[in-house]
């Protein structure tokens, strides 16, 4: 099952946070303003219908029946419910809506010949008061929902610039730069949670550091320790008789002098010290000769020569870990293919293990159970470490049958455009579909 995840920046989030607040706060105020300010002027305008058939009644009845103020005896369009308070003898206002225009005020009391004397009018210029109001407090509203989207998006953005910075700081920290501080690097004055995620990502970077530099340092040491009793063992071992335990002996002691140097060589690569003398050389030339070399059936093709800025000793060693990779693990034929800046080398083995391609080379890690017993995992470790210092990226997947043909792994090396100013960058373990 697929699921679809919506990606949007902080600076919206906030903002439509902050427009969406004040949106319900805008609109709850104004319901609120006008529904009172409707209220008081209903009641108002009621009060004055009646003060004003009050004041009619007073002049019918002084003055034998004339009528004043528009009143009306007996009015045919006099509502109903007014009709019921003058039988009970009462005085009654009355709000007639229509829903065009203003409502009608209606007010009516009883006389004393049993007939009814009433007064309506609609109030207009009240009304028009109320429209004014509701206008204003529209523009009222839409004023502070777009000065709350803008202040959201001034407050988010600055939050959103800062953990970008942190973010940014964060990789660099990852790719081995030394000299960064996520603290130093978003800067401010004012200081939030964001100082605090950046003190403690510092503080977790600073103590991942020390941890490893004293890792390295140890393995190096003790490998370091270990090379002059090897190299003495290798050659006591050259002057042994001809003969099969002879041959055992010098088999297991090179291959001791090899780990030992291929660990050390790790440390190195590890301390980020090692730097690329870099020359300008014929990509499709060296590889042909330098596969020959090592591997003559491996299948070589050119599909594309490039004239690349690389070190031709640090891309040697990538490339013969990568054959001897193919050869240990893989199966034949191990195809090495030159197009451009791009060296691919596959074979037709099982493939590569999951838990490399999920997380990369580890030493001393050989994979999955057809691989065990092989190596000791050091030589795809050092390839990716020559890689970074190449400022190169080297990418590992598995063949797909249906498209390429059967199974196999595939390690791509992706040679860059320009020479590394550093120690290069670390490369990419998996490539994107």
């Amino acid at each position: 099952m697929v699921k679809l995840a919506l990606r949007s920046g902080l600076r919206w989030k906030v903002s439509l946070a902050i427009a969406g607040v004040g949106a319900l706060v805008a609109v709850a105020l104004s319901l609120v303003v006008h529904n009172a300010a409707r209220v008081s002027m209903l009641n108002s305008s009621r009060d004055q219908m009646d003060d004003r058939v009050q004041i009619a009644q007073r002049y019918y009845e002084s003055t034998g029946g004339k009528l004043m103020l528009r009143a009306k005896v007996d009015d045919p369009a006099l509502p109903k419910p007014l009709r019921e308070a003058a039988d009970l003898g009462l005085r009654a206002t009355y709000l007639q809506d229509s829903g065009n225009g203003a409502p009608e005020v209606w007010a009516s009391t009883p006389l004393r010949n049993g007939k009814i004397l009433s007064i309506h009018t609609r109030f207009k210029d009240r009304y028009d008061i109320l429209n004014d109001l509701d206008r204003a407090l529209i523009i009222g509203s839409v004023s502070v929902v777009l000065g709350g989207t803008a202040l959201g998006i001034l407050v988010g953005g600055q939050l959103s610039r800062r953990l970008r910075k942190a973010a940014m700081a964060a990789r660099k920290l990852a790719d081995g730069d030394p000299d960064v501080r996520v603290r130093d690097a978003i800067g401010g004055r004012v200081r939030d949670e964001t100082d605090d995620l950046a003190r403690a990502v510092d503080g977790m970077a600073e103590a991942l550091r020390d941890r490893l530099e004293a890792e390295r340092r140890v393995t190096a040491d003790i490998a370091h320790e270990l090379r002059t009793p090897v190299t003495g063992l290798v050659t006591a071992a050259e002057l042994l008789p001809p003969g099969r335990p002879s041959e055992l002996v010098r088999d297991r002691a090179q291959a001791m002098r090899t780990l030992v140097e291929d660990v050390l060589e790790v440390a190195r690569l590890d301390g980020f010290a090692e730097r690329a003398e870099m020359q300008d050389i014929e990509l499709g030339e060296f590889v042909q000769r330098r596969v020959r070399t090592v591997a003559p059936e491996a299948r070589i093709t050119v599909a594309r020569d490039a004239y690349v800025s690389t070190d031709p000793r640090r891309l040697e060693r990538i490339l013969m870990n990568l054959l001897a990779n193919a050869a240990k693990h893989g199966r034949g034929p191990v195809d090495v293919t030159v197009e451009g800046r791009v060296v691919r080398v596959r074979d037709h083995g099982p493939g590569f293990p999951e838990e490399l391609l999920r997380e990369g080379p580890s030493r001393f890690r050989t994979g999955s159970k057809d691989r065990a017993g092989k190596g000791h995992g050091l030589g795809l470790t050092i390839a990716v470490g020559q890689a970074r210092v190449l400022g190169a990226r080297l990418t590992f997947r598995n063949a797909d049958p249906e498209t390429e043909g059967g199974t196999g792994a595939v390690a791509v090396l992706w040679l860059p455009e320009s020479s590394p100013t550093s120690t290069g960058s670390f490369p990419i373990i998996q490539v994107p579909d």
